[in-house]
């Protein structure tokens, strides 16, 4: 038995097939083509009839044995062409995986896409790219080989950032503050009363987004290294912006991501300090992060940092770096152009557990194609604009130490 993807995917062809026999003939259809298209159109009504029952058995058997949705987005995300999402609101033949998908994050958010959704992770690979196709085609078609603009890596997420997708109303998530005292008394002391004190997370739907133009042969290309660069052009527009928001943010209408909620002087992240680097700053940063309970997971800096920490020896002569092999003090340590400069001639370093940061999605990313956009439409490109709707909260302040001051 086909599975349902499959299955859309066979009614795709199908459909692809009617219409280039509907294209073919310019006038009465010849009775050759004629006897064929309805075949194919009584195979399509097939195949809608048998999609629908595999929809309802998939549903069934899915309630059935408890399968988390989590495990069926995952398998959903993997098949998902951005490309192939494009190109289908182009033609107006939405298909496949992709319509599957759309279809499952209208379902879990309450919200109906204005375009077509698309997983957010789709976003995270960096590979080449362009914001104009015109020179990645030519009579040798080398896609692969493309130069496109350096772009800075999108890190945080996979620094183990926890994840919660399918939103709807705002979140408040309770927080632990502080908890009862217990000492030790004489016989038949008074024991001292204390009471447990309890803080909350919350989150709020806030919008990023932007809107890129396209040349309408670089979507029609099949070729999967476009794939690769429509991503990228993408991901620029929003994941980018997503990214810098978990690591900084607290601009206009932004999410407070970590270095905001450092420099709020409200909220209690530590500080470090990288002044004059050496092994005794780097431990005595991993000495305030442990004595707050916590067990850092990596270091994040900028590049210029990362040059500086990797340049100075432990002990002087020793041939031995603070960084070295992409680890200080056996951390991981990552370098990416989002972490801003700390001032004109000192950076940031940032150590800390990723996970007890939360980036709340309300809406994956939302991709809506306009070929009839004014300036587009006289070129045949295409406007394509991208939306995601997401916020960002720290669990545990005190999960970071920050250094503003290496140099």
């Amino acid at each position: 038995m086909l599975r349902l993807n499959d299955l859309r995917e066979k009614r795709a062809a199908t459909v692809e097939s009617m219409r280039a026999l509907a294209d073919k003939a310019e006038g009465e259809m010849p009775e050759d083509d004629a006897k064929k298209f309805d075949e194919l159109r009584k195979e399509n009504e097939d195949l809608e009839k048998r999609i629908e029952r595999a929809q309802a058995l998939e549903e069934a058997e899915r309630r059935m044995s408890g399968t988390p949705l989590s495990d069926k987005r995952g398998d959903l995300e993997s098949r998902v062409s951005i490309v192939r999402a494009i190109r289908g609101q182009m033609q107006g033949k939405l298909d496949g995986a992709e319509l599957e998908y759309s279809q499952e994050a209208e379902r879990r958010s309450g919200r109906t896409a204005q375009g077509i959704f698309v997983p957010m992770g789709a976003f995270e690979t960096r590979t080449a790219t362009t914001s104009n196709a015109g020179e990645t085609v030519g009579t040798d078609h080398r896609a692969d080989q493309y130069i496109g603009p350096l772009r800075n890596a999108l890190l945080a997420r996979r620094l183990g950032v926890r994840v919660l997708s399918g939103l709807r109303g705002d979140v408040s998530i309770p927080k632990h503050g502080s908890s009862a005292s217990v000492g030790w008394v004489a016989e038949e002391g008074n024991l001292s009363e204390s009471d447990m004190t309890f803080d909350n997370v919350t989150l709020s739907p806030k919008h990023a987004g932007g809107i890129s133009e396209m040349s309408r042969q670089l979507i029609q290309q099949s070729s999967p290294d476009i794939e690769d660069l429509v991503r990228e052009d993408l991901a620029a527009v929003v994941a980018q912006s997503i990214d810098s928001a978990l690591i900084e943010g607290g601009g206009a209408n932004e999410p407070v991501g970590v270095l905001g909620a450092f420099a709020d002087s409200g909220r209690s992240i530590s500080t470090g300090t990288l002044a004059t680097p050496s092994w005794s700053e780097v431990l005595a940063m991993i000495q305030t992060a442990e004595g707050a309970n916590v067990t850092p997971n990596s270091w994040l800096m900028s590049p210029a940092a990362k040059k500086i920490l990797a340049e100075t020896e432990k002990s002087s002569g020793t041939g031995e770096y603070l960084l070295a092999g992409g680890r200080m003090a056996d951390i991981p340590a990552f370098s990416t152009s989002q972490v801003p400069q700390a001032s004109s001639a000192e950076e940031f370093a940032i150590l800390g557990d990723w996970s007890q940061v939360l980036l709340g999605i309300w809406s994956e990313v939302d991709i809506l194609v306009n070929p009839y956009e004014s300036t587009a439409y006289q070129k045949g490109a295409v406007k394509i604009r991208a939306m995601s709707t997401v916020d960002v909260g720290i669990r545990h302040d005190k999960a970071f130490v920050v250094a503003s001051d290496v140099g």
